[in-house]
C-alpha cells in the first residue's frame, strides 16, 4: 500500500513501512517541507499499529546527499537568528521522533549519504550499507560546527569518541570497510542485495514481540543518561511490563509445546 505523503515516498507491505528520500537527480537532498513532514510522519508512528519497522533506503543509487543547496543552504545565509533556530530546533525534531517512534528503524545505504543524510543513518537503529556507501558528517566543510542534530552526543556512542571526532572535524567520508569494521554498519552486502537484506532484517524484527521491540528501543534511548543503578531499576520495571503481555505467555506456552511462538505484539 502506498502512503500517502507529499516530500518523500512511503510504502507499507507487511507492517513494513519502505522509506526514501524521492529526489534521486539531486541525490535525494533534504528541504524544508521533507524535514517537517518526516517530523510528523516520525512522531505519528507511536500512535500506529499497522507499522511494525521501518526501512529508510536509498533511492536511485544514493540515500541522501544532505540539506539542498539552493532550497535550504540559500535561504539560512539570509535567516535572523530567532529563523535559525527554528530551523536548526526543527532538524533536531527529526532525529528526535527517530529516535522515539517506538518502532525499529533500519537504514539501508548506498551511495552518497551525507550531511543530515549521514543523521538519519545514525540515528536509526540498524544500518546496512553497500561497498558504495559513503557517509559523512560534512557540517565543518561549509563552515559550520559538526555538533549537528545530536552527533556530537550519538556518533562516539556508536564508533567511539576518536574515531567520531575525525569525521566530525573532518568531514571526509567513513567508507564501508571503516563503516563496518568500526561498528556503525551491522552489514555490508552488495548492491543489488540491500533491499532484500534489509527486508529480511524487517521480517525478522515485525515477526517478533512488538511491544517488547517498543519496550527495547524506549530504554536504549533513555538509559544514555541514567547510571546503571538507575538503568537497572528501569529495567526491572520496562521487564515486569512485558511480563503481563499475552506475548509473554504465548512464548511460554509455545516453549512448552515445542512449537515455534507467534507474536501478536501485544
Amino acid at each position: 500500500m502506498v502512503e500517502i505523503v507529499q516530500h518523500f515516498k512511503c510504502q507499507i507491505e507487511g507492517r513494513i513501512a519502505h522509506v526514501a528520500l524521492n529526489r534521486p537527480d539531486r541525490k535525494n537532498p533534504l528541504t524544508f517541507e521533507s524535514y517537517a513532514e518526516l517530523r510528523d510522519w516520525f512522531r505519528g508512528l507511536v500512535y500506529r499499529d499497522d507499522i511494525n519497522v521501518v526501512i529508510f533506503g536509498a533511492n536511485g543509487g544514493n540515500f541522501s546527499s544532505g540539506g539542498d543547496v539552493h532550497d535550504i543552504i540559500g535561504p539560512l545565509t539570509r535567516m535572523n537568528m530567532k529563523e535559525l533556530l527554528t530551523f536548526t530546533r526543527m532538524t533536531g525534531d527529526l532525529v528526535k521522533a527517530i529516535v522515539h517512534c517506538g518502532k525499529p528503524v533500519i537504514a539501508a545505504i548506498d551511495g552518497v549519504c551525507v550531511g543530515a543524510g549521514a543523521i538519519i543513518a545514525m540515528a536509526s537503529d540498524l544500518r546496512i550499507a553497500t561497498p558504495a556507501a559513503k557517509c559523512a558528517f560534512l557540517f565543518t566543510r561549509v563552515g559550520l560546527a559538526g555538533c549537528d542534530m545530536g552527533a556530537c552526543a550519538i556518533l562516539p556512542r556508536i564508533i567511539g569518541q576518536t574515531r567520531a571526532a575525525e569525521l566530525l572535524y573532518t568531514g571526509r567520508s567513513m567508507s564501508a570497510d571503516e563503516g563496518s569494521a568500526w561498528g556503525f554498519y551491522n552489514q555490508v552486502v552488495p548492491q543489488d542485495a540491500l533491499k532484500n537484506s534489509a527486508t529480511e532484517m524487517a521480517e525478522r524484527i515485525a515477526a517478533g514481540p512488538n511491544f517488547a521491540h517498543m519496550m527495547t528501543k524506549t530504554m536504549l534511548a533513555q538509559e544514555w543518561s541514567m547510571s546503571i543503578e538507575q538503568a537497572i531499576e528501569a529495567e526491572a520495571q520496562a521487564q515486569a511490563i512485558c511480563m503481563q503481555t499475552g506475548d509473554f505467555e504465548r512464548a511460554y506456552n509455545a516453549f512448552v509445546a515445542k512449537e515455534k511462538p507467534v507474536f501478536e505484539g501485544n
